[in-house]
C-alpha cells in the first residue's frame, strides 16, 4: 500500500511524510499486527488494538505509529488520526513508565480527588499530561473510572488503587519512582505502561498470577444491591430506607409520579 502522506491539512498545505519504524521493529510489529487483524472479519475493525500495539512500542501514538496502522489496514493517516485523537487512552506525547490517573469526576472530586491531583502535581513538579524528567511518572486527571464505591480512586496503568488520600498517593508515586514493589488494591499485578498497552492490544499476558486476579468490586460495590433487597449491611446496622415513609408527600409507586 502507498501511504497517503500528502493528505491536505489546513489551507490545502501538504503534510510532511511521517518516518517509518526501523526495519527490524516494523517486521516484529507486522507479525503481531497480522495476528490481530486476522481476528476480525473486517480488517479496519482492528484499528483500536493496533493503536495500542504501536503505543506499546513508543509509549504513545506517534506519527510513525499512525503511519504503521494506516499501512496495515489500508486506511489514510487522517482516518487513523481521527480515531487516535478521539479516545483518551491513546496518548499523543510519551507516557512515563507508570501513568498515574487521578479521577476528578464528581464523587471522587468531592471526596478528595481534586486535592490528591493538586498535591501530586506539586509533589512531582509536573502539570496535567506531563511526565517527570526521569521518565518514571506521567500524570493525568481522568474522568470516571467506574469505581465510585471506592472513591477517591487513583489508577496506575489502568490498575485500581482505591480509597486514596493525598498522603497515600504521594507515597505511591514515590514507591514507583524508587522501583519498590507496589500492589494494586485489586486486579492484575502492576506492569509498565508499554507492557499494559501491549496487553490491551490483545497480545498474550504471561505475568505470574494474572489469571487468578480479579478487578471486581467487593462489599462497597454490593451495598446498593443489598439495600434494595431489604438486607442489612454487614457491620453497619444500616437498613433500607422506605421512601414512602420518609417523604409522605412523594410516595413511591406510579401514583407518586402523577403531576410531575
Amino acid at each position: 500500500m502507498t501511504v497517503h502522506e500528502n493528505e491536505p491539512v489546513g489551507l490545502g498545505m501538504p503534510a510532511l511524510p511521517a518516518p517509518a519504524f526501523p526495519a527490524e521493529v516494523k517486521a516484529r510489529l507486522e507479525a503481531d499486527a497480522q495476528e490481530i487483524i486476522g481476528r476480525y472479519p473486517v480488517p479496519r475493525s482492528a484499528l483500536l488494538p493496533l493503536l495500542h500495539l504501536v503505543q506499546s512500542e513508543e509509549g504513545y501514538v506517534s506519527s510513525t505509529g499512525i503511519r504503521f496502522c494506516a499501512e496495515q489496514l489500508d486506511l489514510t493517516t487522517a482516518e487513523v488520526t481521527a480515531v487516535a485523537t478521539f479516545y483518551t487512552m491513546y496518548r499523543r506525547r510519551p507516557a512515563g513508565r507508570y501513568h498515574v490517573g487521578v479521577c476528578t469526576n464528581t464523587l471522587c472530586a468531592v471526596l478528595g480527588g481534586d486535592q490528591i491531583f493538586a498535591e501530586l502535581k506539586e509533589h512531582l513538579g509536573i502539570e496535567n499530561n506531563e511526565t517527570t524528567e526521569d521518565g518514571a511518572i506521567s500524570l493525568e486527571h481522568v474522568e470516571c473510572n467506574a469505581a465510585c464505591d471506592y472513591a477517591p480512586v487513583v489508577m496506575v496503568n489502568w490498575e485500581f488503587f482505591d480509597n486514596q488520600t493525598p498522603e497515600s498517593a504521594k507515597q505511591l508515586v514515590d514507591d514507583l519512582r524508587a522501583s519498590r514493589t507496589v500492589l494494586p488494591t485489586r486486579g492484575a499485578p502492576l506492569c509498565t505502561f508499554r507492557e499494559t498497552a501491549r496487553i490491551l492490544a490483545g497480545c498474550p499476558d504471561q505475568r505470574p498470577g494474572v489469571l487468578d486476579a480479579s478487578g471486581a468490586g467487593g462489599e462497597p460495590s454490593l451495598a446498593g444491591l443489598r439495600l434494595a433487597r431489604g438486607e442489612t449491611l454487614a457491620g453497619t446496622g444500616s437498613v433500607p430506607l422506605d421512601t414512602a415513609v420518609s417523604d409522605p408527600g412523594r410516595p413511591a409507586g406510579p401514583e407518586g409520579r402523577e403531576g410531575r
